[in-house]
């Protein structure tokens, strides 16, 4: 048996469809949309993630303003930028780089941000709406992982979903969104993780099993129902190699798979880009 494949590649394009005619429709009212970078430090792979951004922005017709902080930025001067930044009316989206140096607090800088700027969903102001059911930007992985089961017509409503880990930007808001009364979503969720000693109990009985633990290789064969859905959204890297938390092994069990590569990720940064176009158009309603 091997398992269908569930790639993110053409989720993402569908996204990026929609957001580039959205942005079509602000620039047709004099309205150029702006998604801001900030980056800290020269570590090559955020730097070579925040041009992927810029590159992605462009493409959708977004200008993308970006301020490059030195390694030794202090805490006071990330938020000064980042005040500056929420302050800019002419700015609509704000995307502060992660990680940043270890002796910066990317939490706290969060907080200096306006909520309603805040493209990767993340503000504890985004995160209260999620709780509450209220409209906000939402956490981009999760919401991407909702929107790769739809387009991949995986039912979701009614059935078992198992998420392995409770991480605040994965497993936790990712259990908020499914359990939402939507068509998309209304699963019964169990949030599960490795603090748990018989947490394959769990996972063996998922219709849907999503890996957010961020320890690869973690979700083996035997942890796996057999026909069912696998999504993993967990990752580590060691240098540029990525190593995500379901083995790959697993095609071999569930009926339903993502990628190694090519899965989550598209569609999160697609979906980084629809909280910008729709940070832009409340801005300006």
């Amino acid at each position: 048996m091997s398992a269908r494949l569930l790639p993110g590649g053409p989720v993402a394009e569908s996204i990026l469809s929609e957001v580039s005619d959205r942005v079509r429709v602000l620039r047709d009212k004099g309205v150029t949309p702006a998604l801001a970078t900030i980056l800290v430090g020269d570590d090559d792979a955020s730097a070579g993630y925040i041009r992927i951004k810029q590159r992605q922005a462009a493409d959708l017709g977004f200008v993308s303003p970006h301020a490059h902080l030195p390694a030794d930025t202090t805490q006071a001067e990330l938020e000064r930028v980042i005040a500056e930044f929420s302050a800019d009316s002419a700015v609509h989206g704000l995307l502060v780089q992660h990680p940043v140096p270890g002796h910066l607090d990317y939490d706290v800088a969060l907080n200096a941000m306006d909520p309603d700027k805040d493209v990767d969903g993340m503000h504890p102001v985004n995160m209260g709406r999620l709780a509450l059911g209220l409209p906000g930007p939402l956490p981009c992985t999760p919401a991407g992982i909702e929107a790769l089961l739809a387009f991949h017509e995986i039912p979701v409503s009614g059935r078992e979903v198992v998420i392995l880990g409770r991480g605040a930007t994965l497993g936790r808001p990712l259990a908020m969104l499914l359990a939402q009364k939507r068509p998309t979503a209304n699963a019964a969720v169990t949030v599960v993780h490795t603090g748990v000693k018989d947490w394959p109990r769990y996972t063996q009985r998922a219709e849907i099993l999503i890996a957010a633990a961020g320890v690869p290789g973690i979700i083996q064969p035997e942890h796996v129902r057999p026909g069912s859905t696998v999504i993993g959204g967990g990752v580590r890297y060691e240098g540029r190699r990525l190593l995500p938390d379901v083995d790959e092994s697993c095609a071999e069990v569930a009926g339903a798979i993502t990628p190694r590569v090519g899965g989550v990720g598209p569609t999160t940064v697609a979906m980084l880009f629809r909280n910008a176009v729709s940070a832009a158009e409340r801005a300006t309603s």
